[in-house]
């Protein structure tokens, strides 16, 4: 029998709804861990605070969005009749495109009956007393679950800049992560984009090709390399379907969590004529595999400065204006210790002579007008304004709900100084708790979809784990917690990425604590490391059941 069954024979069962399980977020995550813990034989229900499923690709509609990672990879795996069914149109697969696979893959799995749509969780608190979760939402729900699953996602919460005078504006205003469902049309508009990430990076050609006058402020410029995208090959997509299996074992295995050529050499063993070759040849094919042209770009400062300087000799040799290239050529940062960007003609559009770039470090926005915006050089009038401003990464969805563990403590206090996890799947204190691609996992530093996955089936394994053992709860002990932070904090200080100020960081929000917040050490030598965990009975855990004292694992070094 089921808990969702036992505890509606209990009294008092009418005042709250009880499942096995309850899954915050219906995007890739909260999918497949829907229909993996449907396979358990769990009651699970979903709640989703948008008005349909996909996540991330149902509130990020905005023109130009697009997919960094190739479209073959960024599919899930669990089944082969559905990854061999499906058919992608293009290399680099579109937002509207991701939206009709995601639903195509809950009406194929019939997933639509235990999703809550519309409906945003406020509150989860444990109760100690009874060991189960209980959870309210903004339309008034009551849920308790033996199990809490944060499928939130890592990039869910927008961020809109605290700018002086936005609420004057007579205009319209937009955030990329927060598009409208029936889209905008900006023909014969005056439009201004603030920020210059990927969001902006991917807008910002499609916004020109529309707007009377396309005013682009930047305080930041970043890499950004050609996706060349074009039509999916029928024979690329015959090969990769035909080799399937051991394509996903090795991409499984890979650094990344995708089929990106590595070399083993290092940028300052090769020759001039050697390297700039190696360069040209990933310019030319496209995509984030440029950052792998030599072993060493993410660890060593000088091999990095090779790759930025050809990147800042394209930029040249694209943008016709020495002076406006010369802005858009990053020079605070490593190249790839922020988000390496993947662009469709993005350098080429600051050629358009209805194109405007205005450096915001020279002359920092004052405020927003009602007509438009003035920084500390001129004023602009706008008929519209997109923020591509990012978001509060990895953390912010979760902080976002008022989670509370043991004795009461708030995720938001106990993250205070940073996320805390183990694996990036459970924190200290908060039993039966799980997160989906949490900080201290390899997640936005891979393809998201092969890191879901690999979570999914863990966390599944795992309740399986303790149902057959008779166990009500499992816990990450503060121990193998803190060897885990330690270990993803030096992984990260071998490499150049802690040198940026990122928002793998958490510096893009004011006052967030500076951690380097995801795991570098690979996808690969990541899922090792949690399928030994697992063999040895979920070292680094501990279990407790009504009948039994804790049993305690004892954690051992990373």
């Amino acid at each position: 029998m089921s808990d969702l069954k036992r505890q509606l024979e209990q009294p008092g069962a009418e005042s709250a709804s009880y499942f096995d399980a309850v899954i915050v977020g219906a995007g890739f995550a909260g999918l497949y861990m829907l229909h993996r813990l449907r396979e358990l034989g769990l009651a699970v229900r979903v709640y989703e605070a948008g008005s349909g499923v996909g996540g991330t690709w149902f509130w990020n509609r905005y023109p130009g969005a697009r997919c960094d990672v190739e479209s073959l990879d960024y599919s899930y795996s669990f089944s082969e009749q559905l990854q061999q069914e499906w058919k992608w149109t293009e290399r680099y697969p579109s937002q509207p495109e991701i939206l009709r696979y995601l639903n195509h893959v809950a009406d194929r799995f019939d997933l639509r009956r235990d999703i809550q749509l519309e409906t945003r969780v406020t509150e989860a608190v444990l109760n100690e007393a009874t060991g189960r979760w209980e959870l309210r939402t903004d339309t008034g729900d009551r849920v308790s679950a033996k199990f809490c699953i944060m499928a939130t996602g890592c990039l869910s919460v927008a961020k809109v800049p605290d700018i002086k005078g936005l609420e004057s504006f007579q205009g319209t205003w937009y955030h990329t992560g927060r598009w409208p469902q029936e889209g905008v049309d900006f023909t014969g508009q005056r439009v201004g984009v603030i920020g210059t990430g990927s969001s902006g990076i991917q807008c910002i050609p499609v916004l020109a090709e529309q707007a009377s006058r396309l005013v682009v402020f930047q305080r930041t410029p970043s890499f950004s390399v050609p996706a060349c995208n074009a039509p999916l090959s029928p024979e690329v997509e015959q090969y990769k379907k035909a080799n399937y299996v051991e394509y996903r074992r090795k991409v499984r295995e890979s650094s990344f969590g995708a089929d990106y050529p590595c070399n083993d050499k290092s940028a300052l063993q090769v020759t001039r004529e050697q390297r700039q070759l190696e360069y040209e040849t990933r310019w030319r094919n496209g995509g984030p595999s440029f950052l792998l042209a030599f072993a060493d770009l993410i660890t060593n400062k000088d091999a990095n400065e090779t790759a930025v300087q050809f990147v800042h000799s394209k930029i040249r040799e694209l943008v016709h204006d020495p002076a406006v290239a010369e802005a858009l050529m990053p020079t605070d940062h490593a190249l790839g210790t922020k988000r390496l960007c993947v662009d469709n003609n993005y350098y080429a559009t600051f050629n358009r002579k209805n194109v405007t770039l205005v450096d915001i470090k020279k002359t920092p926005i004052e405020e927003i007008t009602p007509k438009g915006l003035r920084t500390q050089g001129a004023e602009y009038e706008l008929d519209s304004i997109v923020f591509a401003t990012g978001f509060d990464a990895m953390t912010g969805a979760l902080l976002n709900i008022d989670i509370r563990g043991k004795a009461g403590q708030t995720l938001k206090e106990k993250w205070g100084e940073g996320p805390r996890t183990y694996l990036g799947l459970m924190t200290a204190g908060f039993p039966n708790f799980f997160t989906i691609t949490g900080p201290g996992s390899p997640s936005v530093l891979s393809n998201m979809i092969v890191s879901i996955e690999q979570h999914v089936e863990w966390i599944g394994d795992c309740i399986n784990y303790l149902r057959g053992h008779a166990f009500d709860q499992i816990e990450a002990t503060v121990e193998a917690e803190e060897a885990w932070v330690a270990h993803v904090n030096l992984v990260a200080n071998y490499t150049l990425f802690p040198t940026a100020n990122s928002w793998f960081l958490g510096a893009n929000i004011p006052g967030k604590p500076r951690v380097f917040m995801p795991y570098i050490g690979g996808v690969g030598a990541y899922r090792k490391k949690c399928e030994d965990v697992a063999a040895k009975n979920y070292e680094g855990f501990a279990f407790s059941s009504s009948s039994t004292p804790t049993e305690r694992v004892a954690a051992t070094g990373t």
